[in-house]
């Protein structure tokens, strides 16, 4: 199935669509973009493909000039230091941004990398996985009873919000907090911070890692027992184990990273969900598809189990994550110059085609509904139930991630 895109949000007019990608500003987005970006994404393919927006930084749309972004580390730099220094200053959120695996080059995210290893284990994952099924049970199983409930509160940010919670041994009680830390620490990395993003940001790594430091203390006096919970591993291999030695993180890198891990998660998983909700709802017939397939499965006969159409890549297809990428280096992405020292967003979403396209449906089998249906538990009235999700939920563009060149004059491929 091909849904057709709105034709009032963007002109049909060649030139009206050129002269929109080449007016492009990432501070400036248009309520029009946020509805549908797609239009634009093409404009820019086709017409400014290297875009330079008006504080000096760049745009790149082309799917190999975004690889190249990514693959080339001797280029591009993912150093956030020179990037962040303007909205952040001195503050705790540039303290934060900048101690994060994420946003840095190697040799300091090999060796961080390194060290947070052991906890991120196979052995040390694959214990995850029942708590996750069980907690998606649970969460089902409240929305079923219910019979309404809110897709991005009650399940979507639910999930990551219990499940990081768990690996970093954070008492059910003390939870509350974690999410709305994490929205107010990411809200600053909007391309146009406000002074209320900046304060609400900078309380929040104040008070994460004030939470932190008392968690990693009670934890060096009591030994936590659950195999999910991988704080006591980081500690362990951190400057606040006096126990610890050789090559460690130090304190800083330890509670950054830990609010990184949350932050991550949340944010990724969370957004997942709902764009995945959205794009069914936009898609009524991929929709109808899914359901029946599902009723069809649980009308058959209880020695078979049901096979489910998995959906979970599909919203990583249509709404796929961006990065920028920062070059202190200069590249030349298809021959278009970019100088030295410039911000670059590399967009993974901009290289795609409007994602109103037909959902591929690939089957398996869930561990987790498998048993539901064995002990026959299945939740078949669940899609009856009416789910809202806040506006927030919906798949909207995601943000460029910016990189810097690192050298003077590079051909791309």
């Amino acid at each position: 199935m091909v849904a057709t895109e709105t034709p009032a949000l963007w002109p049909a007019d060649p030139e009206a669509m050129r002269a929109a990608a080449a007016a492009f500003d990432i501070k400036r987005l248009e309520p029009r973009f946020l509805d549908d970006p797609y239009p634009l994404y093409r404009a820019l393919r086709e017409h400014d493909p290297v875009h330079r927006m008006p504080d000096g930084s760049y745009f790149l749309s082309r799917y190999d000039d975004c690889a190249a972004v990514y693959r080339d580390v001797a280029t591009w730099s993912s150093d956030k230091k020179v990037d962040f220094r303007p909205n952040f200053g001195d503050s705790l959120l540039y303290e934060h941004h900048t101690t994060s695996l994420v946003f840095n080059d190697p040799p300091y995210h090999t060796r961080v990398r390194k060290l947070l290893a052991p906890a991120f284990t196979p052995r040390a994952l694959k214990a995850l996985q029942p708590r996750v099924e069980a907690l998606v049970d649970r969460l089902l199983d409240a929305a079923a009873e219910g019979g309404r409930f809110d897709l991005i509160d009650d399940f979507a940010s639910a999930i990551p919000v219990q499940l990081i919670g768990d690996m970093l041994g954070v008492p059910q009680a003390e939870r509350g907090r974690l999410r709305d830390w994490s929205l107010s620490i990411l809200g600053a990395l909007e391309p146009v911070l406000s002074r209320e993003q900046f304060a609400c940001g900078t309380a929040a790594v104040a008070e994460f890692k004030d939470y932190l430091i008392d968690l990693v203390r009670r934890r060096l006096r009591e030994k936590n027992s659950d195999e999910a919970e991988i704080l006591s591993t980081l500690i362990g291999a951190s400057a606040f184990d006096p126990r610890s030695a050789g090559e460690r993180l130090s304190e800083v890198e330890l509670l950054h990273n830990c609010i990184f891990l949350l932050n991550a998660g949340h944010e990724t998983t969370t957004n997942l969900i709902g764009n995945g909700i959205d794009l069914l709802i936009r898609h009524p017939q991929a929709m109808r598809e899914l359901r029946g397939a599902w009723r069809a499965r649980t009308s058959s006969a209880i020695a078979a189990p049901p096979r489910i159409p998995r959906l979970t890549a599909s919203p990583c297809r249509r709404e796929p994550m961006s990065i920028s990428a920062s070059a202190p280096r200069t590249a030349i992405p298809r021959n278009f110059p970019i100088p030295s020292g410039s911000i670059c967003a590399a967009s993974r979403t901009a290289t795609w085609p409007s994602p109103r396209a037909s959902m591929p449906a690939r089957e398996c089998r869930s561990r987790a509904w498998k048993r539901r249906w064995r002990s026959g538990n299945s939740r078949a009235a669940l899609p009856k139930s009416s789910a809202t999700a806040p506006s927030s939920a919906a798949a909207a563009p995601a943000s460029a991630a910016s990189c810097t060149t690192l050298c003077g004059s590079a051909e791309g491929g």
